[in-house]
C-alpha cells in the first residue's frame, strides 16, 4: 500500500474566513488522475476533550444545545486551543471553564482526526484526576448543564448511543478498553475504576 500523497493541487482559493475557520476551494487532480474540485475546512484551533475522574469513580458530563445539529447534546468537557498553544495548557483551561475543576493528574489517552474527508481538525483526549473544584468560567455563547455520573454510566451512555458526540464516544470506548485491560495507567492512578464490572456494561 502506497502511503505517499498522490493528490495534486492545481489552484487554491480561500472563499471564506473568520477567527475560527478558513474554507478553501481547490482544483485538484485525484490519485486516479482525474481532475476535480475539493472543499477543505481548516480549523485554526485544535479540539480538546477531558474525562475528569474523582476519587469515588465519578466523572462529569456537560449538556448543551448544539446549534449546527439543532439538538441537545451530552458530552465530556470539551473546548479547544490555538494551533501554537501547548495542548495540556489548553486542556487545563477548558476543564476550569467547563466544570470549574483543576486537576493535578493529566494523561493524554487518544488523538483523533474528527472529520478527515472535509476538515483538518484534530482532537486530543485526556484523563484528569486529583480534582479540586472552583467556580466555572463559561464563555458568553455557552449555556451549560453539568451532571455528575459514575464512570460506568458514561461508558453505558456511549454504548447505548445516548452520547453521540465523536470526542466523547472515542473517550468512553478508550476508557472501557483501558479498564478492561487493567492498564497500568488505570491501576496506578485510578484504581477505583478497577471495581467496575465490565461484564455489566
Amino acid at each position: 500500500m502506497n502511503s505517499d500523497n498522490s493528490w495534486i493541487t492545481l489552484k487554491d482559493t480561500v472563499v471564506y474566513e473568520n477567527k475560527w475557520i478558513r474554507i478553501h476551494h481547490r482544483d485538484i487532480i485525484n490519485p486516479n488522475g482525474g481532475k476535480g474540485i475539493y472543499g477543505l475546512v481548516h480549523f485554526k484551533n485544535f479540539a480538546i476533550g477531558i474525562v475528569p475522574i474523582d476519587e469515588n469513580g465519578y466523572t462529569y458530563i456537560v449538556g448543551q444545545y448544539r446549534y449546527p445539529l439543532n439538538r441537545y447534546s451530552w458530552e465530556i468537557p470539551e473546548g479547544g486551543g490555538p494551533e501554537n498553544e501547548d495542548i495540556l495548557k489548553s486542556a487545563k483551561r477548558e476543564l476550569k471553564e467547563e466544570i470549574g475543576a483543576v486537576a493535578k493528574k493529566w494523561f493524554l489517552i487518544q488523538e483523533l482526526d474528527l472529520s478527515n474527508s472535509a476538515t483538518d481538525e484534530i482532537s486530543y483526549i485526556f484523563l484528569a484526576g486529583d480534582l479540586t473544584f472552583y467556580s466555572t468560567e463559561h464563555e458568553e455563547t455557552e449555556l451549560l448543564e453539568i451532571k455528575k455520573i459514575k464512570v460506568e454510566e458514561l461508558i453505558k451512555m456511549v454504548i447505548k448511543g445516548e452520547i453521540r458526540d465523536s470526542i466523547s464516544v472515542a473517550a468512553g470506548l478508550k476508557l472501557f478498553q483501558l479498564i478492561a485491560a487493567k492498564s497500568p495507567l488505570i491501576s496506578e492512578n485510578f484504581p477505583q475504576l478497577l471495581l467496575i464490572d465490565i461484564t455489566q456494561l
